[in-house]
């Protein structure tokens, strides 16, 4: 028994150091030993949903250019330059561009970049050789129709302010198409104020002497590459989600797409479509409940799409036929993502302990209303929790302690009867009878407390909220590694007082692995967000207090 214990702690500790080592050429830019190199970067984007350089047609679209019934449009030539309009909100700083009026860059004014806090986060982007993340709307024929206005077509924008004003609640933006095919499109985009929902309204005119039954797609389009900033040492997840009341929310990987294996609702009455990445979201929101059809698809190289797309009906000669639709772009606030969209909060990733994690962050947003500062909140419901389970960890200590108070007799033990393995194991047992100890009784109330800490890890990781928010002195943006990496060597200091105050085991090798762990793991923390280090920091502070205090009632303090 002891043989496999000592097996596996080398194996543990061999993995872990690898995976460090891993991590830590990742962040430094080299390859992956466990992953393929990454996807090419994109390398220019000229034209709003174009991919780099000239698209070909897919197989789809005919010699003619036009997309066959039910196929979003794609460029065989380079779109006509057009013209691009700015457009700010006390939130948002929004670039259309006139080709399908699609939105192809996007700022959020109150959130800092992680490299430049003089800088705004961007997320919706078309920057060469960089990013390509797009919003894009358009119409699709009929079978056998001519081609409709989508999001290569050059659109005008109507004159009007494209800055929302001091005392201003609303601003609207419009953009007409010409008649492509009989058939004009206007899309009307509404900002407000305090909102990071933008209104984009669709009227569909036929100016034909013919009846036109033509398709509406919402379509997020976006490169594969991982954000600015993601870290090495931690996952979120990156890339399309897809929401139904059938089958709820459902994250699809950028691989799944690329090997043509994305699996989804494909139709609904109800539903929406999104890109994530950590902290942040976009998402197409319908109200009605319209028919809609879900789509995923690899639109160039490392450049895919997730879209909705909407029937339109029959649309009489001289009619209009009018969708109206939302486009969130904005950081991922949990409270206020569940009151746009059934399930819209789901895009913050919480991992496998959500059922835990969500009761976890609405006390840690009541404690933060209370003390005003999200530090102290992540220091208060850790004190919160250590009460909690204050009389599970009193039993593990005890345990512990008591382990450490027969130490002494199971060393000498193990030295006389070190050639006799069986009788050695019938001595400890027959202490561990005689002293009341359970060689496991300081384990499992830890194995019960983990899911909870591990939900309040995903909490802190995943909470916006933690962006640019300070806690005191050097620490000015929780979300971010301690500059000074004061509260890491803390945490590492009080991981070994953690190992010093827990009995020392038997097995000379296992021993020392005691003391070398704490420093292996301890390696990661420097590049952890600071909340996250705090958390760790103050669950140990709070965990030798108690240990100590349990230890002196059993007299092994001295």
């Amino acid at each position: 028994m002891t043989d496999i214990r000592r097996t596996l702690l080398w194996v543990v500790f061999s993995m872990s150091l690898v995976l460090i080592w891993d991590g830590w050429q990742k962040h430094n830019g080299n390859p992956s030993m466990f992953s393929p190199a990454p996807a090419p970067t994109v390398a220019s984007a000229p034209a709003a949903g174009s991919a780099p350089g000239a698209l070909p047609a897919p197989a789809s679209v005919g010699a003619s250019g036009v997309p066959a019934a039910g196929a979003v449009p794609v460029a065989a030539t380079v779109a006509a330059p057009a013209e691009k309009v700015v457009v700010t909100t006390d939130l948002l700083k929004v670039t259309i561009d006139g080709n399908g009026a699609s939105v192809n860059h996007t700022e959020l004014l109150l959130q800092a970049d992680p490299f430049d806090p003089k800088k705004n986060v961007v997320v919706f982007d078309n920057t060469p050789a960089t990013r390509v993340y797009l919003a894009q709307t358009g119409l699709i024929p009929s079978s056998g129709a001519q081609a409709l206005p989508n999001h290569f077509t050059v659109m005008t924008r109507v004159p009007g302010d494209t800055s929302l004003k001091e005392g201003q609640n609303e601003l609207q933006v419009k953009f007409e198409s010409p008649a492509v095919g009989g058939v004009q499109l206007v899309k009307t985009y509404t900002f407000k104020r305090g909102d990071y929902v933008v209104g984009v309204k669709h009227e569909v005119r036929n100016t034909s002497a013919e009846a036109v039954s033509p398709q509406l797609y919402l379509r997020l389009l976006r490169d594969g590459s991982p954000p600015p900033g993601e870290s090495s040492f931690y996952f979120t997840f990156t890339g399309p989600a897809i929401y139904t009341d059938a089958s709820k929310f459902h994250k699809i990987d950028f691989k799944d797409i690329e090997k043509g294996k994305a699996e989804h609702d494909k139709t609904a009455d109800n539903g929406w479509v999104a890109m994530v990445q950590h902290y942040f979201a976009t998402a197409w929101l319908l109200d009605g409940k319209e028919q809609r059809e879900f789509r995923t698809e690899k639109v160039g190289e490392n450049l895919y799409a997730v879209s909705m797309v909407v029937p339109l009906g029959s649309i009489a000669p001289n009619t209009t036929k009018t969708l109206d639709a939302r486009l969130f772009v904005g950081p991922q606030e949990e409270n206020k993502l569940s009151a746009l969209a059934p399930g819209l909060d789901l895009v913050k990733d919480y991992g496998m302990f959500a059922v835990l994690s969500r009761p976890l962050f609405w006390l840690l947003t009541q404690l933060h209303k209370f003390l005003g500062n999200w530090g102290w909140a992540i220091v208060a419901l850790v004190v919160v929790l250590k009460a909690a389970f204050y009389w599970l960890n009193a039993y593990a200590y005890r345990s512990m302690g008591k382990m450490k108070a027969v130490n002494p007799r199971i060393m000498e033990l193990r030295e006389r009867l070190k050639d006799k393995p069986q009788e050695l194991q019938q001595q400890m047992m027959k202490i561990y009878r005689e002293e009341g100890v359970n060689p496991i009784g300081g384990c499992l109330p830890i194995l019960v407390q983990m899911p909870f800490f591990i939900a309040l890890y995903w909490v802190l990781l995943s909470s916006v909220e933690m962006r640019n928010a300070p806690w005191i002195g050097w620490i000015t943006d929780l979300s971010a590694k301690d500059p000074f990496f004061i509260l890491p060597l803390l945490m590492t200091a009080t991981s070994l007082l953690q190992t010093w105050l827990n009995p020392t085991p038997p097995d000379p090798v296992q021993a020392k692995m005691m003391w070398i762990m704490p420093l292996v793991f301890s390696v990661m923390f420097f590049f952890f967000p600071a909340g996250l280090v705090l958390y760790w920091l103050t669950n140990n502070i709070l965990s030798i207090a108690q240990q100590y205090l349990i230890n002196r009632q059993l007299g092994l303090n001295k």
